[in-house]
Parts: structure tokens; sequence; C-alpha cells
């Protein structure tokens, strides 16, 4: 499953747990356990069409522990939600990677690191927008079309940081001292996993409109990722209050 966008993707790598398990993890306080549910609709309309399918196709979570899912993200009892962990592999522009690091708790990075490789390096091409506008410090406004001749510079300007590159990597120069030529706009790729929890508190955060629109737009693709593994507490802990 991957999903990607001109700025770089998200691909979904491994998951553990389910909803129940943030349910069987609440739960165990009073040495107490759920199970699945099973889904008598499902199981009636397979028999009436004669078809196969998975035991899980034909159980579900009980409206009681559903319940307590949305109790529990009401309340921030965030514990039982940081069981569940989700890997994902990420590729996205050394400027926005910085973002996505910057959520700390509950996470783990692995990334492609430049010391060790010396491919062709590949860039970012935005689509422009404009400065931010009444007094605000950051962020940006609407897209803008700017100079023909300034965009071709910052095409050639990137390509000549690659060419730079490849010189040095040719004369010898160690891959972790030439890397400095490399620009943030260059595209870097990472493993990701967190806890299903911190990936809410990501995709609350990054996803507002005051957030920058590149990593607004990978909030949205990991929200597509997830919300199916985890149908029941995603949705309690990313919907509005």
């Amino acid at each position: 499953m991957e999903y990607s966008f001109s700025g770089g993707s998200v691909s979904y790598v491994d998951h553990m747990g389910t909803d129940l398990t943030v349910v069987n993890a609440a739960r165990v306080s009073f040495d107490k356990e759920s199970e699945w549910e099973v889904d008598t609709e499902a199981v009636a309309r397979l028999e009436e069409s004669q078809s196969k399918a998975n035991m899980k196709d034909l159980t579900r979570l009980s409206n009681k522990d559903k319940k307590l899912i949305n109790y529990l993200a009401m309340y921030n009892h965030w514990t039982p939600f940081a069981h569940p962990q989700i890997t994902l592999r990420i590729k996205a522009p050394v400027s926005i990677r910085t973002q996505f690091f910057k959520h700390k708790q509950g996470f783990v990075e692995n990334e492609i690191s430049r010391r060790y490789v010396s491919n062709e390096p590949e860039f970012y091409h935005p689509r422009w927008r404009g400065a931010p506008t009444d007094g605000a410090k950051q962020g940006s406004s609407e897209r803008i079309d700017i100079d023909e001749e300034l965009d071709a510079q910052v095409h050639f300007a990137y390509a000549n940081c690659a060419r730079l590159y490849s010189l040095l990597i040719e004369e010898g120069v160690a891959p972790e001292q030439a890397r400095f030529l490399l620009p943030q706009g260059m595209m870097t790729e990472w493993y990701w996993t967190g806890s299903l929890a911190a990936y809410a508190r990501f995709y609350k955060q990054r996803s507002d409109p005051h957030a920058q629109w590149e990593i607004r737009h990978f909030a949205d693709l990991i929200y597509e990722i997830i919300e199916p593994l985890f149908p029941a507490s995603w949705k309690a802990l990313t919907k509005e209050n």
C-alpha cells in the first residue's frame, strides 16, 4: 500500500495490534478481557450467497468496546492507544522530514544515510506559494507564478548541486562530507515506527490549517493508511472535539 504525490510518498510496512488491543489494554486494569463479537449480519449474508470468507470478516468490535474506546479518547486516557504500533516508509524533502522528526514521543526513525550511499540525489520542485500575510511570521498564502527565468535558475541550482556532489564523490571525497553540498529540497526516506497514540497526535497537529501545506498532505496520506487498520480508535482519537 503506497500513496504518493509530487512531494514524496507514504508506504505501509507493518503494524501490530487492532482496536481490540486498545480495549484489552484498558480492561486489564480490572483483570477483564474482551473478544471479537460475531457479526451475525455478515454471517447471514455469507450463508445466503454461499461465499467463503475469512473469520476476521465475520467478527466486529462490540458496542460496549466501542463506547470504551470513545471514553478513553474523550478523557485523554492515552496509554491503551500506545500499545498498537505502525511502521511506515516515508519519502519527503529534507526540510519536511525535519518537521516529522519534531514528533519524538512514541516514535523511532531510521533514515537513509548519505554517509553510506552516494547515489544521485532527487529533488523536490514545489508549486510556489506567496509570502505570509497579515504580519504572520510563518506559513504562506495562495499559490503564485514566479518569473520563468528565476524558476529555471532554481532547477539549475539543484542540478549544479547534484553535479558538484558527484564530482566530489569521483574525486574520492568521503560521502559524509560531499553531502554538505546537498540542499534542503533533496528527497530522503526513512522508516517511521510509532504507536497509534503518537500517530494520532501527529495527524491532529499536522492536518491543522496552520501547518505547512506539504506536511498537511502527508498527514492526510497517513490517515488513509491507518484509519482502516484501527477504525474505531482512529475515529475516536482524531475527531474534532
